[in-house]
């Protein structure tokens, strides 16, 4: 049987499995529609949270990324761990006991403005829609690869199935299929790995094999051998101020990303919240721990494999030509010599591959078995609808939960609200898959520009919500405004030849940093606007002072609080 029919075999009989999920849980009401009742298990939400944060730019895209930029590539491990724990030890713990919706349900009540809950319902949807552009650019890689058609129909493919899951069962239903595929994508992730590490390396671990054998120094060889840098040389594709400033907008739009702090809202108190955190960054680790060894294995595999070999050879080899047919790896003879010149500058580089193939063909460059194959594009898919379905939700909710309802129509029925609110994901589909279609980097580098968004716009009027009591609506308004809009006409200039298809950049960059960290720099203005605004504006009522007290103090969980979270764990 061919890989593509084992494939299709699996991708159905997982597909059934979320389904099954979705129609068991499907939602009539709009508590259970946007934080699934919060009555879901810590372990449970734990695996939702790991497949929601583990989407198609680290499952698909990060080890492409550290493959491509090998010590540069690892902020994206650095930043998006970081984050994670910055998230969990500052914010996650009291935006549960705060008790609310969503993120903009939070800053409304919070800065007690209308206003202020337009405007970050506005800043959630451009994180969103930038976020789950990366996600279709997954899915659509990988029913392009494994359908064998053109990528824009695996994007149409993949819109089609993300809007299915995401309409039939709200937060619920993909509260409990995100649990489900934590453990499709780490089995998916972790057997190709092991695989591969016993193949070039006779070690079963792939983290001992990475730091423990030979494998990165046959890489740095074999690369300089091509003319090619250091596979570990720093600071060789970004300079040390962007290693820092995207390092820095990682971590800091990880705690500004509503997607993934509304999953803190989907537990029954602070306790569960703090063990959902626990149990995430267990199931994490498995895979980011992974990504570097994955990267190193993938480029040395795929360069030794195609490097100095006769053009005519390569193009005959089964993996080459069905990737060849996406159109997402490409071989040009420059110098007419029939041969495969392999090197990384534009100008002579004879191989043109999408980074976001790289975990995807592994398997196959590796000569691993078919079902190996097929269950990591099984598991691809699992990352990319995870996230994007979470996504979705949290467009939905600031539209209908947060703009429609609590300030067009207070009087709107839960119907009604449903109904607006699937609306909301129909139009945000269409939006992401022409942005999945017409990308303006690799699935990471996409996603990475809505870190910097969350890090410029919400993160710190979040954070300033919870820790100063004196921040009031005129100065959170006044800040989400001035980083969101810096940010997003930042990334656009500089951005512009890929995004608005100008003949070159109209910006190349801001200072020296790029469009992944100028993130940083719109935050910085944020916090500093936020700050001088509110310092010269009236101070916030004394019972919201009162209510950011109470949500700041130690949680005192009653004993049958304790106990019910007890259960759970």
């Amino acid at each position: 049987m061919s890989v593509e029919a084992i494939t299709i075999i699996m991708v159905l009989i997982t597909f059934g499995l979320y389904t099954g999920i979705g129609w068991w849980s499907r939602v009539k009401d709009t508590s259970s529609f946007y934080v699934a009742g919060q009555n879901v298990p810590t372990v449970a939400n734990g695996a939702a949270i790991a497949a929601d944060w583990m989407s198609a730019a680290s499952f698909i895209s990060m080890a492409g990324l550290v493959a491509f930029l090998g010590y540069d590539g690892t902020i994206y491990l650095m930043g998006w761990t970081g984050g994670y724990v910055l998230l969990a030890l500052l914010l996650a713990p009291y935006l549960r006991k705060f008790g609310k919706f969503t993120v903009p349900d939070f800053i409304g009540d919070r800065f007690y403005s209308s206003s202020a809950r337009t405007v970050a319902a506005i800043a959630t949807i451009f994180i969103s829609l930038t976020y789950i552009s990366g996600q279709m650019r997954g899915v659509g890689i990988v029913f392009s690869r494994y359908l064998q058609v053109d990528i824009i129909v695996g994007v149409l493919i993949g819109m089609a199935i993300v809007g299915f899951f995401a309409l039939l069962g709200g937060m619920k239903g993909i509260t409990w299929t995100q649990a489900t595929q934590y453990f499709v994508i780490i089995i998916a992730f972790l057997i190709p790995a092991i695989a591969i590490s016993l193949q070039l390396t006779g070690n079963p671990v792939p983290q001992l094999a990475l730091t423990g054998s030979d494998i990165v120094d046959r890489l740095t060889t074999l690369q300089i051998d091509l003319g090619m840098t250091e596979y570990m040389a720093p600071f060789t594709d970004l300079s040390l101020l962007n290693v820092f400033m995207i390092t820095l907008a990682l971590m800091a739009g990880t705690a500004g990303l509503p997607h993934v702090i509304v999953r803190f809202y989907t537990v029954k108190n602070v306790r569960a919240a703090r063990w959902s955190a626990v149990w995430a960054i267990i199931f994490i680790a498995l895979l980011y721990l992974t990504a570097p060894a994955v990267g190193a294995f993938a480029k040395y595999n795929l360069i030794n494999t195609i490097a100095d070999q006769p053009l005519e050879e390569v193009q005959e080899i089964d993996w080459v030509n069905k990737w060849e047919t996406t159109g997402l790896l490409q071989f040009n003879d420059l110098n007419s010599d029939g041969i495969v010149n392999f090197s990384e500058g534009e100008a002579d580089n004879e191989v043109v591959i999408d980074g976001d193939i790289i975990v995807l063909s592994t398997p196959e460059v590796a000569n691993l078995a078919p079902f190996i194959i097929a269950l990591v594009a099984t598991g691809g898919l699992a990352a990319a609808l995870s996230t994007a379905s979470g996504l979705l939700i949290t467009m939905s909710s600031a539209v209908s939960h947060d703009i429609y309802y609590r300030i067009f129509n207070k009087e709107a029925s839960e119907k009604q609200r449903l109904r607006v609110g699937r609306l909301t994901l129909l139009v945000a589909l269409l939006i992401a898959a022409y942005v999945g279609i017409n990308p303006p980097g690799f699935a990471g580098e996409v996603v990475a520009l809505a870190f910097g968004l969350g890090a410029a716009s919400l993160f710190p009027v979040i954070l300033l919500g919870i820790f100063d009591k004196r921040m009031n609506k005129e100065g959170a308004i006044a800040g989400i405004l001035t980083g969101l809009i810096f940010t997003l006409v930042m990334i656009g200039l500089i951005l512009s030849e890929s995004i608005f298809g100008t003949d070159g950049a109209i910006l190349n960059s801001f200072f020296g940093i790029n469009a992944q960290g100028v993130g940083v720099i719109g935050m910085l203005l944020n916090f500093i606007v936020s700050f001088i605004v509110s310092r010269n504006t009236p101070a916030p009522p004394v019972e919201i002072q009162q209510l950011i007290e109470s949500v700041r103090a130690p949680e005192m969980d009653s004993e049958l609080e304790i106990a019910a979270t007890k259960e759970d764990n």
